[in-house]
């Protein structure tokens, strides 16, 4: 039996039968929302990790100074409003009245400093932020001080950035914190606390209303902007790796949301009057295959180079969403296509295949001695686990020694932050989709951090690269932008510091009974159940 026939016969039998999977009950509680993201929350500090499901936790428990809309506008958010003074040089912030964390603490100036920078020694906007910034402090118990070495207009972007790494505000004592380091519990001031008490490990998270939430009282609601009102009393996040089971679920009413739906299974979904599929972050998902610099064979560029060169990004994206390829697209750069930055600078013909024989002899050239190469694949997540199985089998037809370790996302996640050889617990490789709302411009991109250690897992070391992220955040016009993210696509195409393997479009799948769904990233507010 084929793959996709086992899997629709799997959710067939599971949907017409009564549903009894551990762990779910029947959603028919109107104040309770399910949710199946597409991995656990291994990770519950936002400033730790960059998963996305940790993202989705960190954008119920924690508030921001300022919200991302859906169409990327940036609105004032925990801050009534600040006013910037010595031609750009001096931002002053003023806290809402009545903000309060979820142990009934106000939220001060003093724990936006501290939060900001922790964050800021993690997060590629951050760390641009930090650089630009002479000195922050807490003027009073309202009033955050930013005084600035330069202008810096994207202030309020930096610190209203919706996704990973979340710009959240925690209590003084927490963001205290090495960022390096977890913080030992979780303490927001967003619309939802954080149950840690009713958390297990690989199965399920749960989340209640905060009582003391303020929503702001203008604006409209757009995914991080706006009023974020909670309108049901009880989160509660139902991991399910197997997606016929997620599917079966949702068809059964067990859960009333399921985040990313196996691509296979949709057609089937769709045939239900019950349940609605659509795509809420049109920017998509591209995926990236990421190398560690620090140590063989992936510290030598020439090699990363021939991997590179190997992928082919139309066998990837096949792999996670069919035949089908109005889901999917190939020839995709660095930036996210559709976006302002994106282009075809350097990119290889349409159509063009790898002549692997020609590479697997550039592999040898390059110096690639047969070292162990420890690929970390995340298995429950179908996507991930895809597109891994594509790029190990490439690398093993160039004669690369693949240790290939099958584990859960949230291992992948923990393991990738050890700098120690394979021999010692370490990685080589790993493979991961980002939003493309990431990967528009340099000061989101995190991939893009080549600083050595002070860029994110991999740790890639590229002068070069820095510089020019640092000449795009001063270019004055948007073609100036332009031509300088032409020349980073163009210097990725000689360093390789990871591998683009393709975008495709990921749709929601929900209970029709559940209404108020805003488009862009998963969030938990304005939604209803009927």
């Amino acid at each position: 039996m084929q793959r996709r026939q086992f899997l629709h016969a799997a959710a067939a039998s599971l949907a017409a039968a009564p549903f009894a999977a551990p762990r779910i009950a029947r959603a028919q509680d109107q104040r309770v929302l399910r949710f199946v993201p597409y991995a656990d929350v291994a990770v519950v500090d936002p400033i730790w990790t960059t998963a996305y499901a940790t993202r989705t936790h960190a954008l119920a428990v924690f508030d921001t100074l300022y919200g991302t809309a859906a169409d990327f506008s940036v609105h004032p958010q925990m801050v009534a409003g600040h006013a910037v003074e010595d031609d750009g040089r001096l931002w002053r912030l003023t806290l809402r009245e009545g903000l309060r964390f979820h142990d009934g603490a106000p939220v001060l100036a003093r724990d936006c400093v501290a939060s900001i920078r922790r964050w800021a020694r993690r997060d590629t906007f951050g760390q641009l932020l930090a650089a630009a910034t002479d000195e922050l402090s807490a003027t009073d118990d309202r009033t955050i001080t930013f005084r600035l070495k330069r202008p810096f207009p994207l202030l309020p972007d930096a610190l209203g950035r919706p996704s990973s790494l979340v710009p959240v505000i925690m209590p003084e004592r927490l963001a205290l914190t090495d960022p390096f380091t977890q913080v030992p519990e979780v303490i927001g001031s967003g619309p939802f606390r954080f149950l840690a008490e009713e958390r297990v490990a690989g199965a399920r998270v749960v989340y209640a209303r905060h009582q003391g939430y303020v929503p702001r009282p203008d604006g409209v609601s757009s995914q991080t902007a706006g009023p974020r009102i909670a309108h049901v009393d009880r989160v509660e996040f139902n991991v399910i790796p197997d997606p016929a089971t997620a599917v079966a679920a949702l068809q059964s009413g067990a859960v009333d949301w399921v985040e990313q739906p196996l691509i296979d299974l949709l057609p089937m979904l769709r045939r239900s009057r019950e349940i609605a599929i659509e795509v809420k972050d049109t920017t998509g998902m591209v995926g990236n295959l990421r190398f560690n610099h620090l140590h063989p064979p992936f510290d030598k560029a020439a090699v990363r180079r021939v991997v590179m060169r190997a992928v082919s990004q139309a066998d990837c994206m096949t792999a996670v969403a069919g035949n089908d390829a109005s889901l999917w697209r190939e020839r995709v750069g660095i930036f996210a296509p559709g976006t302002p930055m994106a282009s075809d600078a350097g990119l290889p013909p349409a159509g063009a295949r790898p002549d692997l024989a020609a590479l697997r002899r550039e592999l040898d050239a390059a110096g690639y001695g047969g070292e162990r190469i420890v690929m970390l694949a995340g298995a429950d997540v179908p996507r991930i686990n895809a597109v891994c199985e594509v790029t190990a089998q490439v690398m093993r037809q160039l004669g690369m020694n693949i240790d290939f370790v099958a584990t859960d996302w949230g291992t992948v996640n923990n393991r990738i932050t050890n700098r120690r050889s394979v021999d010692e617990g370490g990685w080589s490789c790993y493979c991961v989709y980002t939003s493309g709302s990431d990967l528009a411009v340099p000061a989101t991109y995190n991939a893009l951090r080549a600083g050595g250690a002070s860029a994110g897992p991999g740790w890639p070391n590229i002068p070069a690269l820095e510089a020019l992220r640092a000449r795009w955040l001063e270019a004055p016009t948007l073609t100036a932008q332009q031509a300088i993210c032409r020349d980073i696509q163009l210097l990725c195409g000689e360093e390789a510091p990871f591998v683009v393997l393709g975008q495709f479009t990921q749709p929601v799948a929900y209970r029709k009974s559940l209404t108020g769904m805003m488009d862009g990233l998963p969030v938990l507010t304005n939604l209803r159940k009927g």
